[in-house]
């Protein structure tokens, strides 16, 4: 009786997915109705607000939109797709969504110390302490769960250092972007040490991406607290673990900041839009989101997913192109075809990691 029960308790979760999925797409058809005769004020502002309560909303508005040849209505909407001011048939060949998918694979490599899983007490709850590090391969992804019930996403080509002890929590990029729920725990803050950084919060949500000289950080939930980690201090974890003073940087919910590790340049924290938000962490769903970025700016993003390089032929063409849409991450052979058939757009393979992009004029 109890496999009975389990099997048909599924039965009615997959029941209940199905219908939140046709309610999204019966949703998303209405609204592009709706753009095909114009949105009213109070509209836009109800589709923006659909838009921004799920990545999984955006996806499906552009699939049918494709499906009905309706890629020129969210051209009207400079607003929230800011490529409207390329011209209309530049839009519609550049809103494109690269059907195929790709089987996500995992490489997970765990290294522990002597001391890994060695309980704590402490109080009525248990401290665990233990080291350990993951990473990914280009292409792939992962969601780790810690101990404390904190939960790491590690993107494509990333590499972190977890290490607990009874008074502390310190995790440290090494590479790549992760996004993390943060478990709530006043005692011990979490810390992230990443290119000299130490961004630190007791309960909140955020994501965290090296780039050269760049960490950007974006705060999904809660609050978070930056500051310069001081090197003149021994690295031991309880060293860094001490909270940070509350004159530090503080950036809060659906805020954005670049940290620059150089020192060159001025950190200013910024408001980011929904929609902004949604298409930053759309690859946590295997996909990429693009708004209107230039060609070379949207390849540079894509090879992050992929170990082929792909080189621009030196063409005024290409770099008046501009991308928007929704694109499979690793998906090359359909990102290809997109290129071929909606951007005008030859390759040329040069070597078997290389391929080079040509306008055809």
């Amino acid at each position: 009786m109890n496999n009975v029960h389990q099997i048909n308790k599924k039965s009615t979760q997959q029941q209940s997915a199905e219908r939140l999925e046709e309610t999204r797409l019966n949703d998303a058809s209405d609204w592009i109705a709706k753009l095909d005769r114009g949105l009213t004020t109070l509209e836009k502002k109800q589709l923006t607000e659909w838009l921004s309560t799920d990545v999984l909303n955006i996806e499906v508005l552009f699939e049918v939109a494709q499906m009905w040849d309706k890629m020129d209505h969210l051209s009207r909407l400079s607003d929230i797709f800011p490529q409207a001011n390329v011209k209309k048939k530049q839009t519609r060949n550049a809103i494109a969504a690269v059907a195929a998918s790709f089987i996500v694979a995992l490489t997970l490599m765990l290294y522990q110390s002597d001391s890994n899983l060695l309980p704590f007490a402490q109080s009525t709850s248990a401290i665990v302490a233990m080291q350990a590090s993951y990473q990914t391969n280009i292409g792939e992804s992962n969601t780790i769960n810690l101990p404390d019930n904190s939960k790491i996403v590690l993107n494509t080509n990333s590499f972190v250092q977890v290490k607990y002890s009874q008074n502390s929590r310190i995790i440290e990029l090494l590479r790549g972007e992760i996004h993390i729920d943060v478990a709530h725990d006043t005692a011990r803050p979490l810390s992230v040490i990443v290119g000299g950084k130490v961004i630190q919060a007791v309960g909140t949500a955020f994501n965290v991406e090296v780039r050269n000289d760049l960490v950007e950080l974006i705060v999904t939930d809660g609050k978070v607290l930056v500051a310069q980690k001081d090197n003149t201090l021994d690295d031991g974890i309880e060293q860094i673990a001490k909270r940070l003073p509350k004159n530090s940087m503080a950036i809060s919910k659906g805020e954005k900041v670049d940290l620059d590790t150089s020192g060159k340049t001025q950190e200013k924290v910024r408001k980011v839009d929904p929609i902004e938000m949604a298409a930053n962490l759309s690859w946590r769903q295997g996909n990429l989101i693009f708004r209107g970025e230039s060609l070379a700016d949207t390849m540079t993003e894509i090879s992050r997913y992929t170990d082929i390089e792909f080189e621009l032929a030196d063409d005024k063409e290409l770099q008046k192109i501009q991308v928007a849409g929704m694109f499979k991450t690793g998906d090359v052979t359909g990102l290809l075809d997109v290129l071929t058939r909606n951007f005008n757009i030859s390759y040329q393979k040069v070597g078997p990691h290389k391929i080079v992009l040509k306008y055809a004029g």
